[in-house]
């Protein structure tokens, strides 16, 4: 959590448009970008809010960014289908505005501050640990692409420019190889040997949506699972964290999930024999994505959702080496070799991923 004074945050929700006086502002969540809080006021309507501190030096646009989510959520809320006794804000992001109706407001320190209402009642896993919580969260994000599917992804910032461009991430590793500022790059032949020789399989996706042959479309871009809220009954309920929501393709967000769900070992694991794949939630999620993905899909579409799961690891992968031949200014690290490690384990997850190549598209197959 940030070390910002009780005051300045307190000042922060005071300039939102809350019923009632503010009671309590507290430290809320784990999340590693925004500073979170929870905000309870003296009317008891049931309803807590989130004020966030919007990482600007992550996120420098602002202003796009809160644009993003504004048009998003507006498009949301009217795909929604509400159970009695449920609200919209129970399933959607809901903004709250400033009291001069704007979505953010800026502090004298340069700090940029938002409000949400908070979704009670949900729980959020930070690791799969059944079937069903898989296939939950492949149907959630499912329906989340599904439900902005007619959206159309032009009036959508690209607040992140490049953001999983395999090109770009290419090129960056080559100049990084070309400065070799931390003489490292004899020691790691290996490691650019195995990403070089995958280079051209790894741009199937992107030489397909440069041809026009797949859709832009509106994507989450950050598809790990505890983004997804799932309520008492393990049953999803909303999908949340829409910073990185932009353009894209839905099988950069296939392939994002997949990784982070099959791989049984943390992301920094040294024993990458360890590494072994769970292709039984791979299946639960895969299914349970297309369950709602399905009937919006394109064929072209469906048959590249293996190829995302093959690009995803590769290109975490070079990100992570790339950091490690500049010297990790990037990636925080806790050793000396910590991004090579974590270059390591998704190599790995690559490697293992080949080997059941096979599996992986039959079950995309028998899905559609």
């Amino acid at each position: 959590m940030s070390d910002f004074n009780q005051l300045v945050v307190e000042n922060a929700a005071k300039q939102f448009t809350l019923e009632g006086d503010i009671i309590s502002v507290q430290p809320f969540g784990s999340g590693h970008i925004n500073d979170t809080y929870r905000v309870i006021t003296s009317i008891n309507s049931g309803i807590s809010h989130l004020l966030q501190r919007i990482n600007h030096h992550v996120f420098p646009n602002v202003d796009g960014l809160m644009h993003n989510i504004e048009i998003v959520t507006k498009h949301l809320s009217k795909k929604v289908k509400v159970a009695e006794g449920k609200r919209v804000s129970d399933h959607v992001l809901t903004i709250i505005p400033t009291l001069e109706g704007k979505l953010y407001t800026k502090d004298s320190q340069g700090n940029y501050w938002r409000m949400f209402i908070l979704i009670e009642g949900t729980k959020s896993y930070d690791i799969v640990e059944t079937e069903v919580q898989a296939a939950e969260g492949g149907r959630a994000f499912g329906l989340f692409q599904k439900q902005l599917s007619d959206l159309d992804a032009s009036r959508i910032v690209e607040v992140l420019p490049n953001f999983h461009n395999i090109e770009f991430r290419l090129d960056n590793l080559r100049k990084a190889i070309a400065l070799d500022v931390c003489q490292r790059v004899e020691q790691i032949k290996d490691k650019l040997d195995f990403i070089f020789s995958r280079e051209d399989r790894m741009k199937t996706i992107l030489d397909l949506g440069n041809k026009g042959a797949l859709p832009l479309r509106i994507t989450h871009n950050d598809t790990k699972f505890n983004n997804v809220l799932l309520d008492v009954h393990d049953k999803m309920q909303c999908v949340i964290d829409l910073d990185t929501v932009m353009p894209g393709y839905v099988a950069y967000d296939f392939g994002d999930a997949i990784r982070t769900i099959i791989n049984p070992v943390a992301e920094d694991e040294k024993d990458v024999s360890k590494i072994v794949l769970n292709l039984s939630l791979y299946k639960a999620y895969a299914e349970g994505y297309l369950e709602e993905a399905n009937e919006f899909l394109t064929t072209l579409e469906k048959e590249t959702l293996v190829d995302g799961a093959f690009l995803l690891p590769y290109m975490q992968g070079v990100r992570f080496l790339t950091d490690y031949i500049e010297g990790d200014h990037y990636y925080k690290t806790k050793y000396d070799d910590h991004n090579l490690v974590r270059t390591n384990t998704q190599l790995k997850l690559v490697e293992e991923m080949e080997k059941n190549e096979v599996f992986m598209r039959k079950v995309i197959f028998d899905c559609i």
